[in-house]
């Protein structure tokens, strides 16, 4: 009985360690980016402009804007012209064809490059299984937003030991994101009270006590909803992969304040209305934040409220820090007469330094020579602060706008996206990782700060629930379009320095669950394998065939099934199926498996082209001497026999070039590489400037025997690499 359960456990243990399967790939992308000669073709896609109407409201109500409707009558939907009108609508390649989606990968080039958001429905374990090798110590920010355990958020665990469970699974996900890390590295966990004390035991267990930083406090307003002590904050647990390495290099996180934004359009009316009248415009700022209501962000600046030719500024202390500075003599720049020094001294101890500020107008003078100078801070140099440990932000306000983007309330309590791009931003990620991604918050607060600062971050958000297609993907696709919504409805168009800060466009990945993998076993048994089995010899000392039921069945007939790798298949790789449960559906369908994108992520290939398939014809004659040669070569044809596709990319290590070739193998071993050798030796893969590290090829091949003699590439086989990548996480634990 324990051989058996031991065998279930580890057949059970491998396939959930297994790397998933690409059940379907998808891109979202900007109308502006799409070559125009694609736009006859989505103009006439009746499922995307169904979409459309759908996510903008193109047709009913009227939205008011500077131009007059939102959606102008001059630009008729379902026209090429309406496109042209409006860059920031993102087709979705899932309405499209194959072909379709081939042909404008190819034409954009440039793709991971290009693509500023990855979007995986999976379960969050398997996702980072697949994705570890691209994006290995490239991630500059990981913020995971987990459940809190409380019983109220659809994570409820029926035993005795749902802490222990909850940690199981937090540990085991946090231990996989640690690798994505770069050495700058930051993790940030939303928590509760409920499980706070737990998490940082995890994060002290994996990162190490001495990379934590804080627990920050976020506020979230008063509630009114408990007997004893009414819970109304939240923790952002924080931790690093290296502190001693942030502080060699002196890295410091630094957080914008709130409320900037108000001030400076307060002093761009006054500059209009007051011109170069800096007294008068000093005076109206002064009583423009005095009209503030208290809890205004912007009032916490109030003290920046003096105007110059420079902009807005405040007297600050111009004394040397802490005492014992040097003390001269500095003139009042109208009586002409010493000014009083300041008891500490003055901040420099070069009077020369001194008279060079006072003459770039740098030094702020009282009346008369009575009080002491000050030293002007601009507000524009004083844009950024430490983060505070502990802050305020309204619990509801994001629950609000969220709605007003999807225009219902189909996901309750979403994370706020200001706070995160705080986090986001202090640290000045690039790249953000989000496998709790829930609504896609983080993915909005990239898409808002990219369009503040122009800055070219990327997200990448992994969800496994059903609101992925719900609420998440629209919302993504709604706030690419405009950054204000109302009602579900868009308030006003994006503006041109906005939508060329859009996202480009998302790819969107869905990954073969557990439960697929299990519902695509088949257990095999060979005559041969039945016959020796039922032997006298396998039933003899012994017992052979008990050995071999306890101990080996379940990992040996399960091979060559479909969610095992069935290499078979391979010869045709856009024939690869497997049986996948679609979300809101208890029926498995039969779903065409993505094998190159699957691919992609086992090697951890950066993308940078990806071809149309190549059609070929040929036919083939025997020399004088029996071998087989091609007859005729027809070029690239809309239906020949043979078809040949190529991605381009580098590899994670050392950034080494890679072409992986993909084909099909219609015909006689001889025949299908024949076709590619002609394929090769005529396309520019063989010419020098082209030559990759390595070549990536399905089938058998004869690469290696045509290469040039000053050429280094290698072949490696597909299956070969995609059999041990695919399981190499149970060989290494």
């Amino acid at each position: 009985i324990i051989d058996f359960l031991a065998q279930l456990e580890d057949f059970q243990k491998k396939l959930w360690l297994k790397k998933k399967f690409v059940t379907e790939t998808s891109w979202c992308v900007r109308v502006g980016i799409v070559p125009k000669e694609f736009y006859p073709e989505i103009a006439a896609n009746e499922a995307q402009w169904e979409e459309w109407k759908a996510l903008h409201g193109l047709e009913g109500e009227v939205f008011a804007s500077k131009s007059g409707d939102l959606f102008s009558s001059q630009a008729v939907p379902g026209t090429v012209e309406f496109l042209s009108a409006y860059p920031t609508l993102m087709i979705d390649t899932c309405h499209f064809s194959a072909d379709f989606t081939a042909r404008l990968l190819d034409a954009l080039g440039d793709i991971d490059e290009k693509t500023d958001g990855v979007l995986v429905h999976s379960e969050n374990f398997q996702a980072l299984n697949l994705m570890q090798r691209r994006y290995r110590e490239k991630i500059k920010c990981v913020y995971i937003d987990p459940p809190y355990n409380t019983g109220n958020d659809g994570f409820v665990y029926k035993d005795n030991y749902q802490h222990s469970s909850w940690m199981s699974m937090i540990n085991d996900r946090i231990k996989l994101s640690k690798d994505y890390l770069s050495e700058q590295g930051a993790l940030f966990a939303s928590i509760d009270e409920t499980e706070q004390p737990n998490l940082r035991l995890i994060l002290d267990s994996i990162f190490g006590r001495d990379q934590f930083v804080a627990d920050m406090v976020w506020a979230l307003g008063r509630k009114n909803d408990s007997r004893l002590i009414s819970i109304s904050h939240e923790y952002i647990v924080s931790y690093v992969l290296n502190r001693d390495l942030l502080k060699d290099n002196n890295i410091e996180w630094r957080q914008k304040k709130k409320g900037l934004e108000e001030i400076y359009g307060q002093y761009e009316k006054l500059k209009s209305k007051y011109k170069d009248d800096y007294g008068k415009m000093t005076e109206e700022l002064k009583k423009w934040y005095a009209s503030l209501p208290d809890n205004h962000p912007s009032k916490a600046h109030r003290h920046y409220c003096y105007v110059d030719e420079r902009g807005i500024f405040f007297p600050d202390n111009i004394s040397w820090p802490g005492g014992g500075g040097p003390k001269y003599e500095v003139l009042h720049p109208e009586t002409g007469k010493p000014v009083a020094i300041p008891s500490r001294g003055w901040m420099t101890s070069d009077p020369e330094k001194m008279k060079a500020w006072i003459a770039d107008n740098l030094v702020y003078f009282g009346e008369d020579e009575t009080s002491v100078p000050c030293i002007k801070s601009y507000l524009k140099e004083r844009e950024y602060q430490a983060p505070y440990s502990v802050f305020y932000q309204d619990g509801r306000a994001a629950t609000k706008r969220l709605r007003d983007v999807i225009g219902s309330d189909d996901f309750g309590y979403p994370k706020d996206e200001s706070i995160i791009a705080d986090l986001i931003q202090m640290i000045s990620s690039i790249e953000v990782l989000d496998y709790f991604a829930g609504s896609g918050t983080t993915g909005h607060a990239v898409i808002n700060l990219n369009r503040e600062d122009g800055g070219k971050r990327k997200f990448i958000l992994v969800e496994m629930e059903d609101y992925f297609d719900t609420v998440l993907l629209p919302r993504l696709k709604k706030v690419t379009f405009t950054p204000e919504w109302k009602d579900g409805k868009p308030k006003r168009l994006a503006t041109i320095e906005e939508t060329e800060r859009s996202p480009r466009m998302f790819k969107v990945i869905r990954l073969e669950s557990y439960e697929d993998t299990l519902n695509n076993l088949e257990l095999r048994r060979s005559p041969e394998q039945e016959d020796a089995l039922f032997s006298a010899e396998a039933q003899g000392p012994g017992n052979l065939k008990e050995q071999y039921m306890l101990n080996y069945m379940l990992d040996v007939e399960s091979r060559g099934s479909q969610s095992l790798l069935n290499i078979d298949a391979f010869k045709d790789p856009l024939s690869y199926t497997l049986k996948v449960k679609r979300p809101g559906s208890d029926e498995s369908q039969d779903i065409t498996v993505d094998l190159m994108e699957t691919f992609n992520w086992l090697i951890g290939l950066t993308v940078k082209e990806m071809s149309a398939p190549q059609r070929f014809d040929a036919s083939f004659e025997r020399d004088s001497e029996g071998r087989l040669r091609l007859k005729d070569w027809l070029r690239p044809v809309q239906s020949g026999r043979w078809w040949i596709r190529t991605i381009r990319g580098t590899l994670p290590d050392d950034n080494q070039e890679a072409l992986v070739i993909w084909r099909n193998l219609p015909g006689t071993p001889e025949e299908d590489n024949l076709i590619l050798d002609e394929w090769f030796k005529k396309s520019d893969n063989s010419t020098k400037e082209k030559l990759p590290n390595f070549i990536y090829v399905n089938g058998t091949n004869n690469l290696q025997n045509i290469r040039l003699p000053d050429a280094t590439w290698k072949v490696r086989l597909i299956e070969e690499d995609f059999k041990k990548l695919m399981f190499e996480m149970e060989e290494r634990l």
